[in-house]
């Protein structure tokens, strides 16, 4: 494969050889016609980037003639976006950051673009927000997206909803993306953000660009890659219940233009939330060590080629903190009894090669990529959340199983970086293989009787091994027929192929190992279209209307084995598709002071893949017998209104019913059309306000207070809605003062020590929501 993308890449060379070779150059100039040094010039959809020397100005040579747009970075300066012609000198003027919003660069359509011309539903958050919003954890973007609801039981596999799409089977319906890899599934993506550049979540199905799992929407993570600018960082934050984060980075040239070097590594660690009564120890303690390496050559100015590995390695001292009943949650919170103690262990890698190629006739990109995970109990683990010996779980079989392995291949191909053309588009191929081999044994304990179980001490044992293969092939258009008006068309094909075998056993001490299902094997095979159409009428330079149709698709698949004879194994389910139908505008005004975006929705999802939870084993059983429509709108306001006053608003409105809905019960069939949608508040509000007292500019010395309102509506976790979280509110604050060398921030989160439901299982387990935390953080920049 990779000889055939050097055989194009030679290709893609010599074509665009022949073209005529230009230069753009220009000068950058703060508020008060000084010269910004220092300050970062890239072209967008190219590789072409420089900085700007002592007096501002800056060269980018080796280009071919035509309009392009161009990016301007500095340190206390408001991000700027600039078309620039070839052949012309242009003066840039920059708005320190506390007078003016940033012009924000995506690469949603994975193509560089404003954030603002955009023709998608879609929230960015640079480093600096990042930072100011002290994420650590991907689950902390809900609610500061609008409509995005996202936790977890306590085994950091978050769960996240948008828009009513949620994940209600093992395949997630949010995708995520760190780097451009695909985290394939709830094993193997990291919940941990580190060093990040920006993270982007599109909102709706985004079927045609992304494929599979992206019927809800989009999280993008970027982060930081080493340039010709040496940079690194060390931050140290301590807080209750004895949490620690050290983080150390690093980006520096090896040889200048030529390779660069980039390291970022956190260890992390905490006391649990939860006291386990049954031995009066702290429950869910954690720790982690997180790691994220690069390497990067540029042959020349049109070529990169990046290595880049992460890992992500975490123990949890009781990874289900859960207790029985809504009651007991709120009556004693963060109090259980567990008798059966077991540390998970979490090791998840991911290894990516990216070739890439940008051109003056079209632009070329090839990822490889790799990614394990090996998650399981070094002891049994506690499955009736009990002090009683009734339920256990062991799948600690060594390293062959309980370690998924994925392999995926994309190559792309767009439309070169100049502006010229009014036609846009991007098209490639998509490959993956993934191996999934499970094996986990329900140990029913002296205490089964409880249950109703007559025999006791024996377990029995799901063996299964899972091989799923997958092709896609996808294209987009932008074609801008007027100065107003952009068309947008695009289409997808995805097949894939699933084969599962599954063998089920019973073990018991004096009796031996008993088969109980031979090795038994099925296939399945599924396909999917995903369409987008849509219109951009740009009314004035500081507006946007659209409006898209856009399809997106949750995989099908074959059933596990359990125990529940009504739910056969290797039963086939049908894929998910999600419609949606969305228009918005999107605002600038006041010279960038004032940011409003609006959008509303509407989607229909049909063949609703509904879940059936079987005990003990606690094996979801997946069944196509849903129809669900969810519409609502959304709201983003961001202002500077007056000197150092920074004010960001989102709301978003949620009415996500099922219009169909069966699920089995204890052998029946109950209807429960009319139901709301899990894990999904019906309205999210969060406001932000942050001033910013500039002490120094030359040093970039502020005083920062910030302060964080959250609203989140009512929220049901099981489909009968029985089990529900009432409206409630939370806030968040951070205060310290920034600095180009250094920052020290005090920090509070959950201030009013809120009790609230973060997660639920639908037998009625409850896991009760972050406590108040506080801190301190010292970062050291250089």
């Amino acid at each position: 494969m990779l000889t055939k993308v050097l055989q194009v890449a030679v290709f893609v060379v010599l074509t665009n050889a022949v073209c005529a070779q230009a230069t753009i150059s220009g000068k950058v100039k703060g508020s008060k016609s000084n010269a910004v040094e220092g300050a970062t010039v890239h072209v967008l959809n190219s590789n072409a980037v420089t900085i700007t020397d002592a007096h501002g100005n800056f060269t980018i040579s080796n280009i071919a003639k035509g309009s392009y747009t161009i990016t301007i970075e500095a340190l206390g300066y408001a991000t700027k976006n600039e078309i620039i012609s070839t052949g012309e000198s242009l003066e840039i003027l920059l708005s320190e950051d506390y007078k003016q919003l940033d012009d924000v660069t995506v690469s949603a359509e994975k193509r560089e673009a404003s954030l603002q011309q955009t023709a998608l539903s879609m929230t960015s958050l640079s480093a600096k927000q990042v930072q100011q919003y002290r994420l650590w954890n991907s689950k902390e973007l809900t609610a500061i997206v609008p409509n995005l609801y996202s936790n977890n039981s306590g085994d950091e596999r978050n769960v996240t909803s948008i828009r009513g799409i949620t994940t209600t089977s093992y395949d997630p319906a949010v995708t995520t993306y760190i780097d451009g890899v695909n985290q394939f599934s709830l094993d193997t993506y990291m919940p941990q953000l580190l060093d990040v550049e920006r993270i982007e979540i599109l909102r709706g199905p985004q079927g045609t660009l992304y494929g599979r799992n992206a019927m809800g929407g989009v999280i993008n993570i970027i982060t930081k890659q080493p340039t010709n600018t040496a940079s690194g960082f060390a931050e140290i934050s301590i807080g209750n219940h004895n949490q620690q984060r050290y983080n150390l980075g690093v980006r520096l040239p090896v040889i200048k233009d030529k390779l660069f070097f980039g390291a970022a590594a956190m260890f992390n660690k905490r006391d649990g939330f939860y006291t386990n009564e049954f031995n009066n120890s702290s429950y869910d303690k954690q720790n982690g060590f997180t790691g994220n390496y690069y390497l990067k050559y540029l042959p020349n100015q049109k070529w990169v080629i990046t290595l880049n590995a992460k890992h992500q390695n975490t123990r949890n001292n009781g990874a289900f903190p859960l207790v029985n009943g809504v009651d007991e949650a709120f009556n004693n919170p963060y109090k259980l009894s567990q008798n059966a103690l077991a540390k998970m262990i979490d090791n998840t890698f991911n290894a990516s090669l990216v070739v890439n190629h940008t051109g003056n006739r079209f632009n070329f990109s090839s990822q490889t990529a790799w990614q394990q995970n090996h998650r399981y109990y070094n002891a049994p683990l506690d499955g009736d959340f009990s002090t009683l010996d009734i339920i256990s779980i062991i799948n600690d079989y060594g390293k062959k199983w309980n370690n998924v392995k994925v392999f995926t291949e994309e190559l792309r191909f767009s439309s070169p970086a100049n502006n010229a053309a009014a036609l846009k588009w991007t098209a490639g191929a998509y490959f993956f293989h993934q191996n999934v081999p499970n094996k986990q044994a329900t140990y029913f304990g002296e205490d089964a009787g409880y249950y109703g179980i007559p025999d006791t001490d024996f377990s029995t044992i799901s063996t299964s091994t899972g091989k799923n293969t997958g092709i896609a092939a996808y294209g987009q258009i932008n074609y801008t027929f007027s100065k107003k008006f952009e068309l947008i068309a695009g289409l997808r094909y995805d097949h894939e192929s699933k084969k599962l075998s599954v063998l089920g056993e019973y073990e018991k001490a004096g009796v031996g190992t008993i088969v109980t299902l031979p090795d038994t094997s099925a296939t399945a095979n599924f396909n999917a279209v995903s369409p987008k159409l849509g219109i951009n009428i740009h009314a004035t330079a500081n507006n946007l209307v659209f409006a898209t149709y856009s399809r997106g698709y949750r995989t099908g698949g074959l059933t596990q084995l359990s125990s529940d004879p009504s739910n056969p194994p290797l039963y086939p389910y049908k894929p998910e598709y999600s419609d949606n139908i969305e228009a918005g505008i999107k605002n600038n005004f006041f010279n960038d002071r004032l940011r409003v975006n609006i959008t509303a929705f509407i989607t229909f999802v049909t063949d609703a893949q509904v879940p059936t939870l079987v005990l003990p084993e606690a094996i979801t059983i997946t069944k196509n017998t849903g129809k669900l429509t969810s519409k609502g709108a959304e709201l983003e306001v961001s202002s500077t209104p007056v000197k150092g006053l920074q004010l960001d608003y989102n709301f978003g409105y949620t009415n996500a019913k099922y219009k169909s809905l069966k699920v089995s019960s204890n052998g029946e069939s109950i209807d429960l059309n009319g139901n709301k949608q899990i894990f999904t508040p019906d309205v999210t509000s969060m406001l932000a306000a942050q001033y910013s007292l500039l002490l120094n500019q030359k040093q970039q010395v502020k005083l920062v207070a910030r302060a964080e309102w959250f609203y989140l509506g009512t929220t049901y976790f099981d489909l009968a809605n029985n089990i529900s979280q009432s409206p409630y509110q939370l806030l968040n604050t951070r205060i310290g003062v920034s600095s180009k060398h250094a920052d020290l921030f005090f920090w509070a989160r959950n201030i009013t020590d809120k009790h609230y439901i973060a997660y639920a299982y639908d037998f009625g387990a409850v896991h009760l929501a972050d406590p108040r935390t506080i801190g301190v953080s010292l970062m050291a920049k250089f």
